[in-house]
């Protein structure tokens, strides 16, 4: 009987396991077997190509620029996000007069499609009648129409501060989360014993928002690694290129294109890196919390 009541809990799981399984590792089969393969546009399989797809990958500059571009756009919005979150997130944790006001203020974004979103910063950028300019002109700081999305040197660093934008409101819940499960008599006690805000913020908040920091950072890389609306809706990857990140790429190759396996490929290879990411900094933080 107690033998039963051990293995009671794996049985009553093992249904949703191979649902699980089967969602997950169905598509991935058929992932790689067309990425394997020679493909027509209709998605046909043809023979097996011997990695030529990958070969083909390597070989086009377009794919180096857009994984390098991906990495900059990923660190940067994943990082200025945090960044500013944890203020944020302090403020807001503050006991203060309208704070749920604030709050709503804060999360009210996150309410509101990536896509609608993108639409409505491309009308504030755009270069002859966009909001961004009219102000600026009427504030005298500049004396001439800027294009902030047909200018290579702008677009990409403007797409990573709307990135950044879109991603505090979620980001800030996480943190808030972790701010409300901190015991305040240990603020208390620190008080008493003479330290400032910043000794509680390093030796206190800090040490204790880990494991909340951990979740941000693999979530949002996950979600910014894969974000297609903000960079597809402002600029498509242009202009020439110059803001494509490799999802945008891949859409390119297998919707326009019409290169099916080598987009295939590139999800492949996405998903090999979000995959060594997520294993390595799991370890990384688990063995950080063992010390």
């Amino acid at each position: 009987m107690p033998s039963r009541a051990r293995f009671l809990p794996y049985v009553l799981l093992l249904p949703s396991l191979i649902l699980a399984a089967g969602v997950i590792f169905w598509p991935v089969g058929d992932l790689l077997e067309i990425a394997t393969h020679n493909v027509n546009r209709f998605g046909q399989l043809r023979d097996y190509n011997d990695f030529a797809n990958f070969k083909a990958l390597i070989a086009d500059p377009n794919f180096t620029a857009a994984l390098i571009r991906t990495v900059v756009w990923t660190v940067a919005v994943v990082g200025g996000t945090i960044l500013i979150s944890v203020p944020v997130a302090m403020i807001l944790n503050e006991d203060f007069y309208g704070r749920d006001v604030a709050r709503v203020i804060v999360m009210l974004p996150w309410a509101v499609s990536l896509t609608m979103t993108a639409i409505v910063w491309r009308w504030a950028l755009n270069g002859e009648s966009g909001m961004l300019n009219s102000a600026l002109r009427g504030l005298g700081i500049i004396d001439a129409n800027v294009q902030w999305l047909a200018t290579a040197g702008l677009a990409f660093p403007m797409q990573i501060g709307i990135g950044i934008l879109v991603t505090i409101p979620f980001t800030t819940t996480i943190f808030l989360g972790g701010l409300s499960s901190i015991p305040q008599d240990l603020y208390e006690a620190s008080a008493l014993e003479g330290a400032g805000r910043w000794q509680q913020f390093r030796h206190i908040t800090l040490p204790l928002l880990k494991p909340f920091l951990n979740i941000a950072m693999v979530l949002n890389t996950i979600y910014v690694f894969n974000s297609f609306p903000i960079i597809w809706v402002m600029t498509q990857g242009g202009p020439a290129n110059s803001t494509d990140i490799l999802v945008t790429h891949l859409y390119k190759l297998g919707f326009r294109i019409g290169k099916l396996g080598e987009a295939s490929a590139v999800s492949v290879v996405m998903l090999a890196i979000l995959l060594v990411f997520t294993i390595l900094y799991v370890r990384l933080a688990m063995r950080e919390e063992a010390r």
